[in-house]
């Protein structure tokens, strides 16, 4: 089975005139339980999780930077920390991409106005004055086909139904993983406008993406680790995927 590249020898594999795509899970969150409102959508990143983002941005070479996220906030704050390691190391600053904020994502979704203005202010205060993360809805929920479904699963055997669901290419709450993987694909090659564009999204979407385009195989009890995903890598000698974690090890076993 393929292994991940860590980060920095990535980015040392990387010529001049090379451009990355890099689909990478949030950093690390405290557990999600039943008990959490909106199916876990508040649920933060840990002081540890803040610290990796921040170390991981450190190693990042000179470059145009831009960041695309999913609304909810851990991918957003990751993000963020991301770019302050890269401003500690003393890069140029990421530009904000001309791309809508809108805060409405499957994974985000209240049922009242009480949840509806809790989430606008839980955005609103990590999308502060300056920042260079752009949240696109479409991160959060990118593979979800019928929302009633997905609210079937999402608790319920949740990393069971995504291994169920890519092994069949069958599931009543998503798209056919063969053809939706294609269009996350070219999504972001046609979004990203920069040398390395950061899309940070949720593991329920890196693993297929992984298993669909390197061969990757995920159990409930061998899963992805935060701060990895996939680089989409452009340039003149042509495209080449590569599975990349910012941790020690790309995979958790439970």
């Amino acid at each position: 089975m393929p292994d991940f590249v860590k980060a920095p020898d990535f980015f040392k594999s990387l010529a001049d005139d090379e451009r990355v795509f890099w689909l990478i899970r949030h950093s690390i969150r405290r557990h999600i339980t039943p008990e959490d409102s909106d199916n876990g959508a508040h649920v933060g990143l840990t002081d540890e999780g803040r610290a990796l983002a921040i170390n991981l941005g450190k190693l990042f070479p000179e470059g145009s930077t831009v960041y695309f996220s999913s609304p909810v906030g851990r991918c957003l704050d990751t993000a963020k920390c991301i770019e302050e390691g890269r401003l500690l190391a003393g890069r140029i600053p990421a530009t904000k991409p001309d791309v809508d904020f809108t805060a409405g994502s499957a994974l985000v979704k209240p049922t009242d106005d009480a949840g509806l203005m809790a989430v606008a202010s839980e955005i609103a205060a990590l999308k502060t004055e300056g920042s260079a993360v752009a949240p696109v809805d479409c991160l959060g929920d990118f593979y979800v086909k019928d929302y009633d479904a997905y609210l079937g699963v999402l608790n319920e055997h949740f990393y069971q139904n995504i291994c169920d669901w890519v092994n069949s290419d069958n599931h009543p709450a998503f798209f056919p993983l063969s053809s939706r993987a294609q269009e996350l694909r070219e999504f972001m090659l046609a979004l990203g406008t920069a040398r390395f564009n950061i899309f940070a999204t949720h593991d329920c979407w890196v693993v297929p993406t992984l298993m669909h385009f390197c061969g990757f195989r995920f159990t409930p009890s061998h899963w992805m680790n935060f701060l990895t995903g996939l680089a989409f890598v452009e340039g003149p000698r042509g495209e080449r995927i590569v599975p990349v974690t910012g941790m020690d090890t790309g995979f958790q076993d439970f």
